[in-house]
Parts: C-alpha cells; structure tokens; sequence
C-alpha cells in the first residue's frame, strides 16, 4: 500500500526566497499522532493552520475532531472563494494542485441547534467527570460516588438527569441506611447537588443527557472515495460554560482512550483530535488531574490518535503535556505585557534551534498567515524550526450561510440516527411506577407528575414507598428487566460501566 503524502504546512521564509514548490514544511502523517501545539495571539492566523491541517488529514482519509469557538471553523465545509491575493501566495508557496473544495463534513453540537445532538448517559459520564462539571467539592463528591454505586447494586438506569434526581430523592429518604452500608451521607450535601444540578440545567446542558448516546466509530467515518470526514462541534455557546465545555471535550477523549484498541505505529493516525481553548482544560485543575492527562496523551497515541491543543499562548498548556507535543506551530506573539514576554520565551525555548534564526525576535516580528514551524520527521527527530509562510486552505476561511449549514446537515450520513431523541424506561420511570402500583395496592393516594420522579413525590412519602418497592417482593421482576435494559447500552453492562467509571476515576484522580 502506498505510503499517504506529507501534509503541507507552508513554505519556509528564506533570504533569497526558494522557488515555488521548493523548501515546502511539512508533517509526517506517521508522526501526526506525536500530537501537536498551535499557538499565537487572536488574529495571527491560528484558526487558518487548523483548517489547513483539517484538510489535509481529511485528503489522506484521517477523520477529524475540532471545535468551532466563533463559527469561522464551519467553513471547511464549503469551497472557498478564489481571488488574485489567494492566487499570488498559492503560486508563490508552490502548492500542486490547488482548486477550491470543501471538505466532507458533519456537524455536531451539544444543544442540537447548529448540529446533529451529542448525547451521553448520566451512567456513561460517571460519578468524577459529573462532579467536576457540577463544581462539586470533594464531601459533594462522594456523595455522588454513592449515588452511582447504589443506583449499580440495584440495577436501576442512570440514563439522564430526571433518573439522577430520583436517586438523589431516594438516598435522601433512605439516608440513615445508606450512610450505614455506603458512607456517610448528609442532607445539606444532597441539598448542595441538587442546587448543582439545577444550574447545569439552566446552561442547558440537559440535552446532553440522554439517548441515543454518542457512537464513537460515527467520528471516525471516512467517504467512499476514501476521504476523512471533519467532525465540527458548534462550540460557540458552550465555550461560554468552560467547565461543560472543557469536561465534554475531555470525556470525548476519555472514551476514546478506553474504547480503542492498541494499533501501534501506523502509517497514518486513525483520528486526530482537535482540543481549541486548551488552557481551559487547565485553568483551576489540580495536579493529580495535570498529571493524569498527561499520561493519557502519552498512552492515547499508540491507540492511533493524534491530540492537537491550541490555545493563544504555549504555557497555557502544562510543561508535563507540552513535553508530549512534538509537532508545533507558532504563530505571532506580542510582548506588551510581562506575561506575554514569559510566553515568548517559553516558546523560543521549546523549539529545536535553528542557527540562521533568532526565534525570540521572530516570534514578535511574524506576520499574519506566518508561524514558526517544527515537526518530526525522519525516525521522529523534531526539525530545527523554520519560519513559514503558510498555505492557504481550500475551504472558505470564514462562516457559512445557515442556508449552506443545512444542506450540510441535510447529507449527513448520521443524522437519522441521532436527530430524534429516545426515552427509555429508566431509574426515574421505575421507581415512579413501582410507587405508584404499590401506593395503589395500599389505597394510598397516588403521586403524580409526568412519569419522573419530583420532589413532590418524595414530600408526600414517595421515598418510604420507593422503599418498599426496590426491597419487596416484586423486586426480582423489575431487577431482571433493568438488567436486560442494561445489556443494549452503549458501555454494555454494569460491569462495563463499572470498567468505565474505573478508568474515568483513575483518569481524573476519583476514589474508584
């Protein structure tokens, strides 16, 4: 099988000029997954270098992952438009076989509104990714270790937030025999989370939540003429949550590092990943966190993905991480401020030198649409750095119509799969019910509300009822149907998600 083409990044600057299609920078597609850095102050050009890196990966039949932060990212998707500015750097740079195309693309987003809905199971999230996206502190979090393990040891569905209230609404009643089999648990704590809760709702992030949840192997489509599709997530308002939208890129990786099976070196990645606003994955993270990513980075990579953070400045990413990144591009940074000044020599520092360039000095001197550029290349040995100019994309650098948005979407191989949301019999149904023909069985009032279970229900003796239900003599019937429900889910079973919950705890530091 033939080796994929190098993907160009541009043309080095040098005095004289090399002539077209000489002096080309490139990235080995057998080193792309070493992941990378992209990096330099707003306006520079760094969201010019992840389209033409997109594109690039997409040629050769890499799928790729990427956030769109201020909409310009969609782009991709759509053929750009050609003008004689464009022209004069493409016949400069050299670039063979330059036409306008777009790139096979769909289009995901949290709220279901620019894209196709990215759900997940409260189960599949897990107790410690839950908790740091709910802020929670680490008595809260226990607290919600012993939710997950309790809803486990009684088969009951976590699939979204109405079933994790309902658990929340049963610990609180069956506090003191909880705390005595599972920990201490104490009201103002479960107070505290249902609070957190109520606020993850307000973002609305409850759409998250939910089924059909998020396949994997969809990201990682290519078309039948052997092209990558770029995956584009709608990041607009989710980067105003940082922590949902932080905690949700890191899940995605999570999943990705214990779904996927160990390929070793491959002639090209399987995925390459795409982390924008990489310094919000690390503002407030305590080091065990730093230090769990950073080995998930290292591992992911023999998995065949490639992880490309990009930020504004290089030591926005930790020095642990950044050691792992060995293919990077440096756009330009002003040194207006003393923390600016520290970047730039954080930057200049972290590249192989070059003897014909003083990086510093260039770094503050760079014009739009040139980076500093060093990747690896033969037996993984980082090039000395080489200021660059930069190829321009094929694609539209800039937004599309919401016109052009839904004919995209109107071709999206997964959009009958995923557009319509299902609702399943879970935790909050089950109890509800099981309440219900109990309280009816007693001649008892029955609770009622639309099927999940409500603080009202608990208020009126909902949870002594639950009680009885999960503990009485109709337990066995219901316990088998849950566990038949749990075998189709996407983790499989609750050993899986307790597999699961394993790895996300010992990812994040948790208790598991």
């Amino acid at each position: 099988m033939a080796q994929p083409a190098p993907l160009l990044i541009g043309q080095a600057v040098t005095d004289p000029p090399a002539p077209p299609g000489h002096g080309h920078v490139v990235l080995q597609p057998a080193l792309a997954n070493r992941h990378g850095l992209v990096a330099g102050a707003t306006g520079t050009g760094k969201t010019v270098t992840l389209m033409v890196l997109a594109e690039g990966f997409s040629r050769i039949g890499v799928p790729v992952f990427l956030s769109d932060v201020k909409g310009d990212v969609a782009g991709l998707a759509v053929p750009g438009t050609p003008s004689e500015k464009l022209q004069a750097r493409v016949d400069r740079i050299g670039v063979d076989g330059y036409t306008p195309e777009g790139c096979p693309t769909v289009f995901w987003d949290l709220f279901g509104q620019l894209g196709h809905p990215v759900r997940t199971t409260v189960s599949e999230m897990g107790p410690t990714l839950l908790s740091r996206i709910l802020e929670l502190n680490d008595t809260q979090s226990g607290v919600m270790d012993i939710v997950f393990k309790l809803a486990d040891d009684r088969g009951l569905l976590l699939l979204d937030l109405a079933d994790l209230r309902a658990l929340l609404n049963l610990v609180a009643e069956e506090r003191k025999a909880v705390s005595t089999e599972y920990g201490l648990v104490s009201a103002p704590s479960i107070g505290a989370i249902q609070r957190a809760l109520l606020r993850l709702e307000s973002d609305g992030a409850e759409a998250f939540f939910g089924e059909p949840a998020l396949d994997l192997s969809d990201l990682m489509r290519t078309t039948v003429d052997g092209r990558g599709i770029v995956n584009i997530l709608a990041a607009d308002k989710l980067v105003l949550k940082p922590r949902l939208y932080s905690s949700f890129l890191l899940w995605l990786l999570s999943e990705l590092f214990e779904q996927l099976p160990e390929v070793g070196d491959l002639d090209k990645p399987k995925l390459v990943f795409v982390f924008d606003e990489a310094h919000l994955l690390f503002d407030d993270a305590p080091p065990a966190l730093r230090q769990r990513v950073e080995q998930v980075v290292r591992i992911i990579r023999s998995k065949g993905v490639g992880v490309y953070f990009c930020s504004q400045f290089p030591d926005d990413v930790p020095d642990d991480i950044l050691g792992q990144l060995g293919n990077r591009v440096q756009h330009a940074l002003r040194a207006f401020t003393p923390r600016d000044q520290k970047a730039v020599r954080t930057a200049a520092e972290t590249f192989v030198p070059n003897p014909g360039l003083d990086v510093a000095a260039a770094i503050g001197t760079l014009g739009v649409g040139e980076a500093l550029v060093s990747t690896l290349q033969d037996k993984g040995v980082p090039m000395p750095v080489e200021r660059t100019l930069v190829a321009p994309p094929r694609c539209r650098m800039g937004a599309i119509t919401d016109a052009e948005r839904m004919q995209v979407r109107a071709g999206s191989p997964v959009g009958a799969k995923y557009d319509a949301a299902l609702d399943r019999e879970s935790a909050a149904e089950m109890l509800a019910r099981k309440a219900q023909a109990l309280a009816e069985e007693a001649g008892a009032p029955a609770a009622k509300g639309n099927g999940k279970a409500t603080e009202d229900a608990a208020e009126g003796g909902f949870g002594q009822t639950v009680k009885d239900a999960v503990f009485g003599t109709k337990r066995r019937q219901g316990m088998l149907e849950t566990m038949a429900k749990q075998a189709s889910r996407t983790v499989g079973n609750q050993i899986g998600r307790q597999i699961l919950r394993g790895v996300l705890g010992g990812i994040f530091g948790g208790r598991r």
